[in-house]
């Protein structure tokens, strides 16, 4: 497998220029049907092209070669799509590989990510900027913000994800749990068992159920982690990135996890689930 990828970057390692325009890296095999041909018989109206990749990183990776794979594999030449990187000074500095497959860069502003890959403005007029088809938000950064959807809808460019409504009622921990168990998905012991809720029209769902599923303090929390019994996982529904979750064995380490947990994602709706522990 390893050898096998090693052989694609090789063969789709394009030379990337700022002007938005990369030379033609050809291709040992003729072309078998234009991306035009191949929408057309498939049934599409709309041909994409040129893709921005709003993302860094493994993620960014992987999606350049693996659209170049299928390119190669259904029309002959991975040349037939281009793709567009946003390289933040960090990752250009690092000489990231992602860049280096991808056609053309911009060069977006460096630091944190709501600087560069998570900022739905920016990536926006990238986008407009370089007459992209399509944005690719990749997972992570701006991946997960309903507002990139529906501003490129409004810009007339393609978001290769969900829909900002699917984004938004599967965004929300509290409000995904609730949905699923109102499908009778089976879920695990939570504070929010029994629960139920139809969606919206925007993607979120009523009030009044969420509500009821949120903890307001330490002692619901300690009532509800004698019901599910302990270990409990105690989480801000806003957290992510190991920051606003804890694991809790006892009372003890409830009312200290409920004031780290607060501390840490300041206003976010807290719930609680058990702990599945030896899961595999």
């Amino acid at each position: 497998a390893q050898a096998k990828l090693s052989q694609l970057r090789a063969a789709h390692r394009p030379v990337p220029t700022t002007a938005g325009v990369a030379p033609d890296p050809g291709s040992a095999m003729t072309v078998k049907t234009s991306l035009e041909e191949y929408v057309k018989a498939h049934g599409g109206q709309r041909v994409i092209r040129r893709i921005l990749i709003a993302n860094n990183g493994m993620a960014a990776t992987k999606a350049i070669l693996s659209m170049r794979q299928w390119a190669f594999t259904e029309l002959g030449s991975s040349s037939e799509l281009e793709f567009i990187a946003m390289a933040s000074k960090d990752d250009l500095e690092a000489n990231a590989e992602f860049i280096r497959l991808a056609d053309s860069y911009v060069e977006v502003p460096p630091g944190k990510n709501i600087n560069n890959y998570a900022n739905v403005d920016l990536i926006v007029q990238v986008a407009k900027q370089k007459a992209v088809h399509c944005v690719w938000p990749g997972w992570g950064h701006a991946s997960e913000k309903p507002e990139l959807p529906l501003a490129c809808a409004a810009a007339g460019i393609t978001f290769l994800g969900p829909t900002a409504p699917v984004m938004h009622a599967l965004g929300d921990k509290i409000a995904s749990t609730i949905l699923a168990q109102s499908s009778k998905v089976p879920c695990i012991p939570w504070n929010g068992e029994g629960i139920t809720a139809e969606i919206q029209s925007d993607g979120s769902i009523p009030k009044e159920p969420f509500k009821k599923a949120c903890l307001q303090s330490y002692e619901e929390a300690q009532a509800c982690a004698k019901r599910i019994g302990y270990p409990v996982v105690l989480k801000a529904s806003e957290g992510g990135g190991g920051k606003g979750i804890r694991k809790c064995t006892n009372d003890e380490e409830l009312k200290l996890g409920w004031e780290q947990v607060t501390a840490e994602v300041v206003g976010s709706p807290i719930f609680m689930m058990q702990l599945c522990t030896g899961a595999r």
